[in-house]
This record gives C-alpha cells, structure tokens and sequence, in this order.
C-alpha cells in the first residue's frame, strides 16, 4: 500500500501546473514586473544609486572623529635643565581626543558631487525601465510564440491526419492493383515525415512555456490557456512626429552627460582652497603639566598644491567620459530611429502577408480537394496529393505566423517609443 501511495504522489507531482481561466498577455506582463529574477536584481542597482547618493550629501554635514588609547613608553619624555633631567610627561598614559571638522566653502566641490550622484540615481532608475521594457518584449514573443506553435500544431495534426487518410486510399488502390507500391511507400513515408513535423511543432510549444515561466517568475510546469485575442495597435504613421523620451536608456545616458558635465567642474575646484572650521578636545593623562585637557576651535583652509598632476589627469579623463557619453546619446538616438523605421516595416508587411495568406488558404484547400478527388479516379498522381498537402501546411503555417509576427511588430514599434 505505502509503494502504491508513493507511486501516485510521484505522477502527482510530474503533472503540470495547469491554470482553470484563460490568461491574457497584460497578466503576464504584470507577473514579469514583480517577479521576474533579472528585475529584481535590477532593481538592486537603484538602492546601491540611491546609497551612494547619500554618500555624497555627506560632504555638507560634519565629521565628527574619535580616537583614545593607553601608550606604554620604555622612558618618559623628558627635558635637560641645569644639568638635571626633568620628566615631562608619564612613561605609561591614557589618551583620548574628539574632533569636529565642518567643510565652510569648497568652491561648488561637494555640491558638485552631489548633484553628479543624484543624476546617476536618475540614470539607473532609467536602466531599469529600459531593462523592464526588454523583458516585456521578451514575454510578448514568448507569449504569441506559445499561441503560434499551437496553431501549428493543430496544422501539423491536420496533415498527419490527411496523409493517414492517403495512405489509406493508397492501400486500398495498390491492393486492388490500380497503383504500385511505390505510391504506397511515399504515402508510408509521408505519414512518419508528418508525425516528425508534429513533434517538433509540439516540442515548440513546451519549450515557448519553459521561456515564458521563466521570464514571468512560474516554475517551469505552469502551464495555462492563452487567450488569442489580439489587441493590434493602428500603425503609427512615418510622418507623425516621434518622441523618444520614454526609452528609459536614452534618459539615462542623457543623465550620464549630465553627471559628466557636473564631474568636470567637481575636478575644476581640485585646484582652489577649502575653507574649514575645527572643534576639538584632547585629553592626555600627564601628572608633569596642570592642564591635560586641552580644547581648541580652529579656522582655516588648506589647498592642494602638488599632487604629480593627478588633478589634471582627472580632469581629462571627465571631459574625454563627458564627449564619450555625447557620442554614444547621437549614437543611441539614431539607432531608436531604426528600431522604429524596421518595426514599423515589420509591421506593414505582416498586415500584407496576412491578406496574402487568407486567399492563399482558401485555394490550398480547394486544390487539396480536387487533386485527391483526381488521384481517387486514377487521374492524377500520389505525388500531386502529397505535394498539395504540404503546401496547405505551409499557407497555413505561414498565415498563423503573419498573424502573430503582427503582434510582436506592433509592440517593438511600442517598445521603440517607450510605451510598451
């Protein structure tokens, strides 16, 4: 009884996942903003901007520094006097000291550094939307992927049942004697060529749902039905005016050379003086001198004059990153310019292929039908039939790929514009 009860939990647990209710593209979509694992960890990044934003605000506020000890001396300090030594300070002592030190005015420096930090915050936000867009266009070819293969699949079982139905009539010719073997083997040998296309068609689809669950954070078996109802959008005309401002990359890059330009003149001030105020305290444990505490404020300011010209190599390096980042927002605007231009021909050709294919499927089946009526009156040949099988199949196949590679077409058009 346990091994019967073991068994049946083992086949339990290999049956798919199966939801009841058809699901739409928008639930998948939303699945993939919230747990799909590359946006999750995407979404690190904005925490790590946003800490390292704060690092930077910290220049405006006081440092505050501590530091205590007991040092151990083999002989006090002493001084000479009169031919005699006199110690002044303890072989062994405790010490502690506490300072406040305050940036007064740096010349725009820690300003500059700051505002720099915030724009890269604002550019990794802008990643991550051009990161959650990506995904969206992975989800939607996976998702019409999944609802094409089953349509040729359903064709794909469509044919093997016509060339079973051939083979039959072969059969029954070639035992009457009216037609020879070999149309009998090319029917057989259609027959395993069309269980062949139905496997591949089927194993299509089993590998489009592993995609999808992987990129809509399912476990592998969820498996569901997909509506097929498509929500094409009009095609966007060539002469509409186009705004790339939702493509989350371009803002980011856009906020890069922002950030670049604010580096630039962060470096600038590398050469002008800081002016600073001083609190401290210090307590030194000396039994030779009346006050061991001693408490100063100081005002003052120190500039950097040397330093091998790493300033100025500093600064280089920005201006060159800030051209750098330029370049590559002209470069990133032209190629929007050309994911928009294909998508949109993708698109128009598609909407081509699909009247082009209705009218073709229309007369695939009535050429099917009459060249099996031929063959059964011994007109025409085993290959006619077969032939016009195969390109039935492949009208339809092509007509159910038109129809989705529409769907896809319509959302990189979205996806080129930043709606998607």
């Amino acid at each position: 009884m346990y091994k019967i009860l073991v068994i049946v939990g083992a086949l339990l647990i290999a049956i798919p996942q199966v939801h009841a209710e058809p699901l739409e593209l928008k639930h998948f979509l939303e699945k993939a903003a919230t747990s799909n694992s590359s946006l999750k960890a995407a979404a690190r990044e904005q925490a790590i901007a946003l800490e390292q934003e704060g690092v930077a605000r910290s220049g405006h506020l006081p440092r505050i520094d501590a530091q205590g000890g007991y040092q151990a001396q083999l002989d006090p300090q002493a001084v000479e006097f009169n031919g005699l030594a006199l110690p002044t300070q303890d072989a062994d002592f405790p010490f502690f000291s506490l300072s406040i030190y305050q940036t007064l005015y740096d010349f725009g420096r820690t300003r500059y550094r700051t505002e720099s930090a915030r724009l890269q915050t604002d550019a990794v936000k802008g990643l991550y939307r051009a990161s959650e867009q990506d995904v969206f266009l992975q989800v939607v070819r996976a998702y019409y992927g999944i609802l094409e293969g089953g349509k040729v699949v359903q064709a794909a079982k469509d044919e093997l049942d016509q060339m079973l139905s051939h083979q039959r009539v072969a059969k029954a010719l070639y035992e009457e004697g009216v037609v020879t073997r070999n149309d009998l083997l090319q029917a057989e040998v259609r027959v395993a060529a069309s269980r062949q296309k139905l496997l591949a068609a089927q194993n299509a689809v089993q590998n489009g749902w592993l995609l999808l669950n992987y990129l809509a954070g399912y476990p592998p078996d969820f498996r569901g039905e997909l509506r097929e109802g498509t929500e094409t959008a009009a095609l966007p005309s060539p002469a509409a005016p186009v705004d790339f401002s939702g493509r989350g990359e371009l803002v980011a890059l856009q906020d890069t050379v922002k950030a670049d330009e604010l580096t630039v003149k962060e470096l600038k001030t590398g050469w002008y003086p800081e002016f600073f105020l001083k609190l401290s305290a210090d307590y030194v444990s000396n039994s030779a001198v009346t006050e061991q505490t001693i408490m100063a404020a100081t005002a003052g300011f120190r500039v950097n004059l040397f330093d091998g010209f790493a300033t100025t190599s500093r600064l280089r390096a920005a201006v060159a990153a800030r051209s750098r980042d330029e370049d590559r927002v002209r470069d990133l605007k032209e190629r929007l310019s050309l994911e928009l231009a294909t998508a949109r021909n993708d698109m128009a050709v598609a909407q081509e292929r699909i009247k082009v294919s209705e009218t073709a499927i229309q007369q695939g089946v009535e050429n099917l039908r009459i060249t099996k009526d031929r063959y059964q009156e011994k007109v025409g040949t085993a290959t006619e039939v077969v032939d016009a099988q195969t390109l039935l199949t492949q009208t339809r196949t092509d007509y159910y790929r038109s129809v989705f590679d529409l769907e896809v077409a319509a959302a990189r058009v979205k996806r080129a514009m930043g709606q998607l």
